[in-house]
């Protein structure tokens, strides 16, 4: 579906796997130095599109796709308990089901201690905060494709348009 010609969207497939997310998200953050990286997880209890407002450093016991868990059950050592989005989740939430679209969109402050919470820790600790993370039910349980692909886009459209509104408000202050 895309987001317009104005935006430079890359699309990556990221492994359930602890070590490849540890070597790629870094990589991908210094390869394409982003505005902005939005994770989108399928999640089966999921039953609405949710906005994740933080990632956790510590509690991941549970095994990867290559049966691996890491030793410290954390994701950066001697990183913060909690990193929270510089995207303000709530206004998201508001503005997009406000916009009338046939999805329901809720917000969450537990992404579930599996490789989504890890990968985002991971990702908002590279970018110091403009990451975000949304989980989506999976396919026909209830939404069709189409559905939560265009809720995602304006998810993603609202989520720019806030850091947009955030970088205005930043250069203005330098200014004066």
């Amino acid at each position: 579906m895309g987001l317009g010609e104005g935006v430079d969207l890359h699309v990556y497939e990221v492994p359930v796997e602890y070590q490849t997310v540890q070597r790629l998200i870094p990589a991908l953050w210094k390869k394409h130095c982003p505005e902005l990286v939005v994770h989108v997880g399928v999640s089966g209890m999921a039953t609405t599109v949710t906005l994740e407002k933080c990632g956790h450093n510590v509690g991941y016991r549970g095994l990867d796709n290559c049966l691996f868990c890491p030793g410290s059950h954390c994701c950066v050592d001697g990183g913060p308990e909690c990193i929270d989005s510089m995207i303000d989740m709530d206004t998201v939430c508001e503005r997009v089901t406000a916009s009338g679209l046939d999805v329901a969109v809720t917000i969450s402050k537990d992404a579930g201690r599996y490789l989504c919470d890890f990968t985002y820790y991971t990702s908002l600790y590279q970018s110091r905060g403009r990451s975000a993370f949304v989980h989506v039910p999976p396919l026909g349980k209830p939404y069709t494709a189409e559905q939560l692909g265009r809720a995602l886009q304006a998810i993603i459209e609202e989520m720019l348009d806030i850091l947009e509104q955030m970088g205005e408000k930043i250069n203005g202050r330098h200014e004066h």
